[in-house]
């Protein structure tokens, strides 16, 4: 089997809280708590979750724009939470980010094209190769070369999203995190800017991590899917067969909160009781254990269920007592 493109074991990152007058720490959110994921070479991975539950800050410690408390993130080989700056560099230039508002990512006082060869002109490309790569990639994503002269705002929100992705394929990377590029843009535009991303993973060989909250716009693009809540991965498997056979009850509920675009067709839709816990007191046990309508008293709220395979099923993990027959190995007479 192929080995990872990505490897992410144990990633933890922490953030202080304060409060009072003097702004003292009162807590610790853990934004994200012990995460392991593979993305293998080639492959679309969908990374879903409700606002909140750390997929966005994932995506940055996995750039090491956002320095993890502990773990490792392993990307072809190599432990980039042990790189220096130098080293560090060579990582910018393999590993991109698309970032989720197309008006505020791009600087208004800046042209496109010199926001496109930002990249390149930190990675010591001379200016005559810039300017043909600026070029390229504009017409990579749909656009026109003389573009480059043109300023942010006289673009349209589905443009400028064209414009972050050609600025991320200009030193041309491997593998990009994409956090949330379609969901502040209309539904006609998302559809474009999706195709649009599919055929560059197809064309260019691209190895993606997709961060997203709608599960229908990650069916669209993604090999596999991810499931997040309140800082920890509780289900992975392949697309399909987390559309036909979802473990966790967290994603069946999430799956059930998809519109059916028929009116003759209903889907009996799943109600979660309660809020989101706060992930500064996060519930002991299981965290989703609060809101889940099959919680077992006495073992979902003692023991935290480890990412283990599905029966039958040994590509598709869960952390769910229940689903993943864990329950039976513990210890019962503690229940």
């Amino acid at each position: 089997m192929t080995e990872p493109l990505l490897s992410v074991r144990g990633l933890v990152k922490t953030y202080p809280v304060k409060g009072g007058a003097l702004q003292r720490i009162v807590g610790t959110v853990k934004a994200v708590d012990g995460v392991d994921l593979d993305v293998y070479p080639g492959e679309a991975v969908g990374l879903v979750g409700e606002s909140g539950c750390g997929k966005s800050t994932l995506g940055r410690a996995i750039l090491r724009l956002e320095e993890p408390d502990a773990g490792s993130v392993w990307y072809d080989g190599t432990d980039i939470l042990t790189l220096g700056a130098k080293e560090l560099k060579g990582y910018r230039r393999a590993a991109q980010v698309v970032f989720q508002d197309p008006f505020s990512s791009l600087d208004p006082r800046t042209t496109v094209g010199d926001s496109i060869s930002e990249g390149l002109r930190v990675h010591g490309i001379g200016a005559k190769e810039r300017a043909r790569r600026v070029a390229d990639v504009l017409e990579l994503v749909g656009l026109e070369p003389y573009h480059a002269k043109r300023y942010p705002h006289e673009f349209s929100g589905g443009q400028r999203q064209r414009i972050g992705i050609a600025r991320a394929l200009a030193v041309e990377p491997r593998f990009i995190v994409l956090d949330e590029p379609v969901s502040a843009l209309d539904v006609s535009i998302q559809s474009q800017i999706l195709n649009l991303l599919k055929r560059l993973q197809n064309d260019l060989g691209l190895t993606l991590l997709f961060i997203a909250h709608d599960l229908s716009v990650v069916e669209h693009l993604c090999d596999r899917i991810a499931v997040m809540y309140l800082g920890k991965i509780v289900e992975v498997s392949s697309r399909d067969i987390l559309f036909d056979r979802p473990t966790h009850p967290y994603t069946e509920a999430l799956l059930s909160a998809i519109p059916i675009p028929d009116p003759t067709v209903t889907r009996e839709r799943i109600l979660l009781e309660g809020d989101l816990p706060s992930p500064l007191h996060p519930p002991s046990g299981c965290t989703f254990h609060t809101r889940c309508p099959i919680a077992v008293t006495g073992v979902c709220d003692t023991f935290s269920p480890e990412l283990r395979s599905v029966p039958g099923e040994p590509d598709h993990l869960a952390s769910c007592h229940l689903r993943t027959g864990e329950y039976t190995h513990l210890d019962r007479a503690t229940v």
